[in-house]
């Protein structure tokens, strides 16, 4: 067998951490090998060892056979190895061709030749189907469009040897779709690649074999051809995991939020949300179903406070908060888990402990007399990452920089549920999440509805927006199509509500 790349017993420590136990994975030319694994099970620390980014501690990694020290990204880069991360590394107010330069720039005399590098970016893009436009600013195209930046930058380099962590966390359907197509593309073109995920069904769509870990250990590699969804679950995971989630049919009692037709405008300056009215009780979970990009950023922001409304009113039990400030909203009892975790919902550079009471941090018990009282912020904050299951080197006082992607949105979650909000506005929270993180999290939006708490809950997932709500309200450039009772709805149903079609059959656009 001919193996691209043979990582072998690998061990690698962290303060309070042991990453990678004696952990094994071999690559074979041309194949797409998916590494899964739950959030935090030392994935992203693995592939890290492979691009150069930390050091093993022990055991040997073999490129082509040969064992090599892979001391930093440019070595690995030398010995033909790509990596698109899970949070993209590109200047924003830079164009596509000079992101995927960037650091290799060909020279005329003493200028950069971004002419005949923007020629060969575009042949590249025809070449591996992935439609860049050479000229266009990062800051200008989508999130799906930015990551086939980071793809070409590989591909600018000659990689033969692609990683992807994580590379459907924060696509849409369609561009899951797409990016998929690409990774067969890739494969046709003899590249190997290695994908970090959790979705069971994108492996089952791409990947030849998948190596399992479990707490940094090696569980171990199978056939994804002859091994079922669930049996991968359950190595992954340790146990059963069920894939339906379990609820009684909601109660719901008084009116929570009242939405009254809301108008407000995009970051284009032009409106991104027209005339929109909902309702959600105490009791229920109501999903907002839509393509990304239809207004659902625009109805959370506004709820929040995070941006100004043109017209239109908003109630919270019964008072109208549409002007008030956000701590102000949060004290009546709004709770937010954000779409984008590191812009919103973290500040990296503070610990855990700090990061658990950011909203309610000069609140007692946590403050008296203008002073902190840390001992009762440990107290809190530990209860919620036992409660959450938030896994970090050293606890409380680790630095929220330092814990996976999964484990960040597992903390922020819990800070969230805590609070015990009237209204938990709950926004992509279950992505990049393994499936045991997303059951356990279904559990507690389903056990806050229970409380008698209002949920609205904004999801790209439609499994999850059908599964977890009790209401779906479907948004199409900014308008409410229609709202169905979950449980007699379906995916096609709700496919052409998204599309704009209304359950008449006429179309709302």
């Amino acid at each position: 067998m001919e193996y691209v790349i043979e990582m072998l017993n690998i061990r690698k420590e962290f303060p309070g951490i042991i990453a990678n136990d004696n952990v094994t994975l071999c690559l074979e030319k041309g194949e797409v090998h998916a590494l899964l694994g739950e959030n935090g099970a030392g994935k992203s620390t693995l592939v890290g060892m492979l691009f150069g980014m930390y050091r093993p501690d022990g055991g040997v990694i073999k490129v082509q056979g040969k064992a090599v020290k892979i001391s930093n990204p440019n070595v690995a880069n030398e010995l033909g190895i790509g990596m698109v991360h899970q949070h993209f590394k590109l200047v924003h107010n830079f164009t596509t061709t000079e992101n995927i330069i960037l650091g290799i720039e060909p020279k005329i005399g003493f200028s950069v030749d971004t002419k005949n590098a923007a020629i060969r970016v575009g042949e590249l893009s025809r070449q591996y189907g992935l439609d860049i436009d050479p000229y266009a600013k990062i800051e200008d195209i989508s999130v799906g469009m930015q990551q086939r930046v980071e793809i070409l930058k590989m591909l600018y380099r000659n990689a033969n040897i692609l990683i992807f962590d994580e590379p459907t966390a924060v696509l849409t359907p369609y561009e899951i779709e797409e990016l998929l197509k690409i990774i067969r593309n890739l494969t046709n073109e003899g590249k190997s690649i290695i994908i970090i995920t959790h979705k069971l069904k994108e492996i089952k769509a791409v990947a030849k074999h998948c190596t399992i870990i479990r707490r940094g250990k090696y569980i171990g590699t199978v056939n994804v051809d002859t091994t079922t969804e669930a049996e991968m679950a359950t190595m992954m995971v340790g146990r059963e995991v069920t894939f339906k989630v379990e609820k009684t049919p909601a109660v719901p009692k008084d009116i929570v939020l009242n939405v009254k037709d809301l108008n407000v405008m995009n970051n284009k300056k032009v409106l991104g949300l027209k005339n929109f009215n909902l309702e959600v009780r105490s009791g229920e979970i109501v999903g907002i179903a839509g393509v990304e990009g239809n207004g659902q950023s625009e109805l959370v922001e506004a709820i929040t406070g995070l941006r100004k409304i043109e017209s239109g009113v908003i109630f919270l039990k019964g008072d109208n908060i549409t002007k008030i400030p956000i701590r102000e909203r949060i004290k009546k009892g709004i709770a937010h888990i954000p779409e984008d975790r590191h812009k919103r919902g973290l500040v990296l550079d503070y610990s855990l402990e700090d990061n658990m009471v950011l909203e309610i941090y000069n609140q007692p018990p946590f403050a008296k007399n203008g002073l902190l009282k840390k001992n009762k912020i440990r107290e809190y904050s530990n209860k919620i990452l036992k409660e959450f299951d938030v896994r970090s080197g050293e606890g409380g006082k680790s630095m929220a920089r330092s814990l996976s992607g999964g484990n960040q949105q597992k903390a922020i979650i819990g800070r969230e549920i805590e609070l015990n909000p009237d209204l938990l506005i709950a926004v992509q929270p279950t992505r990049g999440l393994d499936v045991g993180s997303i059951e356990n999290i279904h559990k507690r939006i389903i056990a806050h509805r229970d409380s008698g708490k209002a949920v609205l809950l904004i999801s790209l997932e439609l499994d999850e927006i059908l599964n977890v709500s009790d209401r779906i309200a479907v948004i199409n450039h900014g308008n409410l199509i229609g709202i169905v009772e979950a449980s007699e709805t379906d995916e096609n149903e709700i496919g052409l509500m998204m599309a704009g079609i209304n359950k008449d059959g006429g179309s709302d656009i």
